[in-house]
């Protein structure tokens, strides 16, 4: 069984919320992947969600109002050799003003062992109209690792205009950078309505997919329609990007790029599994 912990700091009047969570996967000697830690408090409520698979599913259940400006949060995910982990979310992540007037900070740390798997697919983010949040999300994979991880960014809610929002996701591979990027949209930020960059859409996000079949048979780039584009890296990895104007084209923009790449690889036991 995992032990549930809480890991949150009393938050001083005033102030923001600190929290952090963790959670691991590891083999179980049976063949499956089982979750030792699981830990997590506050705005983090992580629960077992039944496998389809020998895999563990994981969903974050919003136990409260988070990120709100001034709060800190960290989240950390170990997926240990050999093992598989599916993570979601059960609604979307909504950034709100706080009182304090600072920004609210959400870094993300995950490692992911040999001929592990990780799908990292939480529910898009939603920059609210006075927010300020700046996310991290830092990756780093075995040489045999596969990946898939999904960012939805929403910029307002209905009828709103969005905060400001500095996203940045570093992928490693074997120690050397695979992905490097950061974005930042909303309120003092020059040119993030223009035509490089949004073009008036409300939302954007990408698909970034790494296997290592894509060595012997890479990808080529192809655009994929409203909106979107397959790009392959300099290394065993596709991103699909996209810019909708709303979160359902988005998800729709991004699907289809999978299903490029499952049209493809189908043979494959990444791309055959239920996700």
């Amino acid at each position: 069984m995992g032990r549930q912990a809480v890991t949150a700091a009393a938050p001083r009047p005033g102030a923001g919320v600190r929290a952090t969570a963790r959670i691991v996967a590891a083999a179980d000697g049976r063949g499956g992947t089982a979750l030792p830690v699981l830990d997590g408090a506050g705005p983090f409520a992580l629960r077992r969600l039944r496998p389809y698979g020998p895999g563990a599913r994981v969903a974050l259940v919003g136990a409260m109002s988070a990120p709100l400006g001034g709060d800190r949060l960290a989240l950390t995910a170990e997926v240990g050799d050999g093992t598989a982990l599916t993570f979601t979310t059960t609604a979307a992540t909504l950034a709100l003003p706080g009182r304090t007037g600072e920004p609210a900070t959400y870094d993300t740390r995950i490692e992911v062992g040999e001929g592990a798997t990780l799908r990292w697919l939480p529910e898009p983010l939603i920059s609210a109209r006075g927010s300020d949040l700046r996310t991290t999300t830092r990756v780093d994979l075995a040489p045999t690792a596969r990946l898939v991880l999904r960012e939805e960014q929403i910029l307002g809610r209905a009828g709103e205009e969005p905060g400001r929002l500095r996203s940045r996701l570093t992928v490693r591979r074997a120690g050397r950078v695979l992905l490097d990027q950061e974005l930042a949209y909303g309120p003092g930020v020059p040119g993030w309505d223009g035509g490089a960059v949004l073009g008036g859409h409300r939302a954007a996000g990408q698909l970034l997919l790494v296997d290592p079949a894509f060595e012997a048979r890479p990808m080529a780039s192809r655009v994929l329609g409203g909106g979107a584009a397959l790009l392959p890296l300099a290394g065993p990895a596709v991103v699909v990007g996209a810019v909708a104007r709303d979160g359902l084209e988005l998800r729709g923009a991004l699907d289809r790029g999978l299903e490029e790449c499952a049209g493809e690889y189908r043979d494959g036991g990444f791309w055959g599994q239920e996700w």
